[in-house]
């Protein structure tokens, strides 16, 4: 291992996942999951643990319609003192994924659980993953110059889950939406709201209230075969634990998947028009503006 870079060189090793989602969505999550290749999905209130490699991370970054992110999980231990919480922490391999210039913010939550101060769980977190990664790479100050890394410590239930997120903005953030209008609605959720219809590509779909257009968005996308993920970038990318050859790769899947065959049904209007040229722009923007009809 080079000094100052990440420890996973190997592409294939198996690590854990965790796609995390809206409450009532996790079966289509788990069902996205299972069309990807991925078994031995262990599904539980707002997410989806499983095991992958870190090649893995590129892809499924980029095609989950339903899920908020892709964590890697780090490590997971009971914790109910603070110096449980710092030395457990500083126990876990942090070095295998952040590098020496990594910059490594903490969000912290804690819920009915005896550690309630999420700010101190916070600070102890950081000084913790600080002496490990120090100590890894043999040096006394760490520049947090480099890639970006943020690690989410959620306590429940006094159980501490450590992870590392890997999409940055929000999987809903697809790239597309210049405007959101005045009743926005999530790109995760409209996704999910197409496959729960049954919605396919050889049927009508009619939104006439259609706003911004999320739905007949999200709808198309699915109707061409397009990753969701296509037009945005990913924390992970600056990563040297995941592959540059897996971002490319996984790109050049998803542009070799798409469908441009046939015609899609797909009609929206409102009364606001407004809300109408707002929905254009956004499906011209979305590279879909030839595949759904306003008014």
């Amino acid at each position: 291992m080079v000094l100052g870079q990440a420890g996973y060189n190997n592409p294939m090793e198996e690590i854990t996942l965790i796609a995390t989602t809206k409450f009532g969505l996790e079966a289509l999550v788990k069902r996205e999951l299972q069309d990807l290749g991925f078994t031995e999905l262990l599904v539980s209130e707002g997410r989806v643990e499983f095991a992958a490699a870190p090649h893995d991370i590129p892809r499924l970054n980029l095609w989950l319609r339903c899920a908020d992110r892709v964590l890697v999980k780090v490590g997971e231990f009971t914790a109910v003192t603070f110096d449980e919480l710092f030395e457990q922490t500083k126990a876990l391999p942090w070095e295998k994924w952040i590098t020496a210039d990594g910059e490594f913010p903490i969000n912290a939550r804690s819920v009915k659980s005896t550690l309630q101060s999420e700010r101190t769980c916070q600070a102890i977190v950081k000084k913790a993953v600080a002496e490990r990664l120090s100590a890894a790479y043999g040096v006394d100050w760490l520049a947090e110059s480099g890639a970006l890394y943020t690690i989410q410590v959620t306590i429940r239930r006094d159980t501490a889950l450590l992870t590392i997120d890997t999409s940055g903005l929000g999987l809903h953030k697809r790239g597309y939406r210049a405007e959101a209008g005045a009743a926005p609605l999530k790109e995760t959720l409209a996704a999910a709201l197409v496959q729960l219809s049954f919605w396919n590509k050889d049927r009508l779909l009619i939104d006439p209230f259609c706003g911004a257009g999320t739905i007949l968005i999200e709808a198309a996308l699915i109707g061409r075969n397009i990753a969701p993920g296509m037009r945005r970038d990913f924390a992970a990318e600056g990563w040297t634990a995941v592959p540059e050859e897996a971002w490319r790769a996984a790109q050049d899947e998803a542009e070799a998947a798409i469908d441009r065959e046939g015609e899609l049904q797909l009609f929206g209007s409102d009364v606001d028009e407004t809300a109408v040229a707002t929905a254009r722009e956004n499906a011209i923007l979305a590279g879909l503006g030839g595949d759904i009809t306003f008014s």
